[in-house]
């Protein structure tokens, strides 16, 4: 392996290069129209020009044009495609992950839970709606990340859901594929690194506690989790290694848990490296990437990784340009960034760079490590006292709140929590004792979380006595759906107008009982945040 192409961009793209670089290893870069002054772009040894990042056979042109003789898919985009592996490997390159039947199986969501079920690893109920019953959670059928999930409560909402997902889905993966799966209210989210060579050896590098989450991507990190004692860790790592075994897995993979109490559910193998890796390798001192490297040349894995002993505690955050409140994407120039030094930095961008509206908002990964939890989460909150940025609006203040938080030192949270505890408001003053967290009373379901904050918000909800007349755009983006027209009359909360921003839509609803008095955009149009969309009368 001379030289190897990542086909991607951003920060991933950077994390390559930099174990590329330390191997003696060339990089090449591939870069979208609308992508060509981005940071991966200008760092690579070579970079060639594709049409798109969802297009294979782009990635194996811009191979053979640079003279690579690996490619690297990294994560999102086509990281999880049988269809680029097999067309990496039919042009006689080495492909950088899983074996394309592994990919199959492993990415055909409903097939691979069915070989878990086999493999003896618990799963939750999925199906058709009807199957599954409400609440439940419709599931991009290629990828993660957040998108193309939607929680459906009620069976009114599903018609809407569905195609929101596929929408979603096909515009971050290629694939509008979905499926429905039984949602829980307040699990935590578990998940258990993997790693497999071409040799019949499968290690489990310990857990990753990812339950912070807002839209369904993760915003907290962190490595062990404080929800697993040695018992129970040993009992996920093996069913994430039995699953693996059954698939025929080789390179970096991560197997997702839900957890509730002590019983665990398998929801997917993740089949490439994943966001939140860093933690991994600060508790374990293995480069996942440059094992992913080795594996794909056919060696063993390093003595480093067998076995494999977790040292102190890592923690994570991602920082985005995003609402710190809703969670809206925003764009800009990066007219100031000093990120900490002290700590790991992941960054996909330089101080004067743009973030723009057509790819994910990440800004930079900051990541602490230290003996102990408390420690370790200390480190991050001096990393983000110093971290500063202006030109875009982030959610700096969103981090410093978190780690701050008494529910988040005491390892207490669930995938609900920024549900019930609002972005930025009053933290309890401790944490409640353990033998109260979560519900307690034997007779009485839980009842479901709060929404999370959403678009629902930036309508400014004054109602009609605050004389409200216009909806605007939270953030620059493309309308994907207008849902009224003049004339109609709408009640409060109802959606009028969805934008697609990051892959991710958003819709935008009327703030009370109003007939719309006019309508000033039309689906395809792209448009400024601020942007008067839609107005009304009472």
């Amino acid at each position: 392996m001379r030289r190897l192409l990542v086909a991607n961009r951003g920060e991933i793209a950077l994390r390559i290069f930099r174990s590329c670089r330390s191997l003696g290893v060339e990089t090449v870069a591939v870069a979208a129209p609308d992508d060509a002054g981005s940071l991966h772009a200008r760092s690579a040894d070579e970079t060639v020009a594709i049409a798109s990042y969802l297009d294979a056979a782009e990635h194996v042109r811009a191979a053979r044009e640079s003279g690579a003789d690996a490619v690297h898919p990294g994560y999102g985009f086509l990281a999880e495609s049988a269809e680029l592996a097999e067309a990496v490997l039919a042009a006689g390159l080495t492909w950088v992950g899983p074996p394309p039947a592994a990919l199959r199986t492993g990415g055909d969501k409903l097939a691979a839970k069915e070989t878990a079920r086999a493999a003896g690893v618990p799963v939750l109920p999925s199906g058709t709606p009807g199957e599954v019953g409400f609440p439940l959670l419709v599931k991009a059928a290629a990828g993660g990340g957040g998108r193309g999930m939607r929680v459906v409560r009620e069976p009114a909402e599903l018609e809407d859901a569905l195609a929101a997902a596929r929408r979603e889905a096909a515009a971050a993966f290629g694939d509008d594929a979905v499926f429905c799966e039984r949602f829980l209210e307040r699990p935590r989210h578990v998940e258990v690194q993997l790693l497999a060579d071409r040799h019949g050896t499968v290690v489990a590098l310990g857990e990753r506690e990812c339950s912070i989450q807002r839209r369904h991507q993760k915003v907290l990190e962190e490595s062990p989790s404080t929800a697993l004692d040695p018992a129970l860790r040993t009992a996920m790592s093996d069913a994430a290694i039995a699953f693996a075994r059954a698939i025929g897995y080789e390179s970096a993979g991560t197997a997702e848990f839900l957890l509730s109490g002590r019983g665990f559910f398998f929801l997917e193998l993740n089949a490439r490296i994943q966001v939140e890796h860093p933690v991994t390798e600060l508790v374990t001192g293995v480069d996942l990437v440059a094992e992913q490297l080795r594996i794909a040349r056919g060696e063993p894995l390093s003595s480093q990784v067998t076995p494999c002993n977790l040292g102190g505690h890592a923690v994570e955050v991602r920082l985005y340009a995003e609402d710190p409140r809703s969670f809206l994407p925003q764009a800009g120039r990066l007219e100031r960034l000093r990120l900490p030094d002290g700590i790991r930095v992941d960054a996909g961008v330089e101080e004067g760079d743009e973030v723009g509206t057509s790819y994910d908002p990440m800004i930079a990964k900051l990541v602490a490590q230290a003996p102990t939890r408390g420690e370790a989460l200390d480190r991050l909150a001096d990393a983000l006292r110093e971290t500063e940025v202006a030109g875009v609006t982030t959610n700096l203040p969103l981090l410093r709140w978190l780690v701050s938080h008494p529910l988040v030192r005491a390892g207490a949270t669930t995938t609900a929590f920024l549900a019930e505890q609002p972005p930025l408001s009053v933290p309890p003053l401790r944490a409640p004792a353990p033998a109260w967290r979560g519900s307690w009373r034997l007779n009485l379901a839980d009842p479901p979380p709060r929404p999370a904050p959403d678009a629902d918000a930036t309508a400014r909800e004054h109602g009609p006595a605050a004389e409200q007349s216009t909806v605007t755009a939270p953030m620059p983006g493309t309308v994907i759906r207008v849902l009224v027209a003049p004339g109609d009359r709408v009640a409060a909360r109802a959606p009028l107008v969805v934008l697609e921003a990051m892959k991710m839509e958003t819709p935008l609803v009327s703030p009370y009982d109003a007939t719309v008095r006019a309508v000033h955009v039309a689906e395809g149009d792209r448009i400024a945040g601020g942007a008067v969309l839609v107005e009304l009368d009472e």
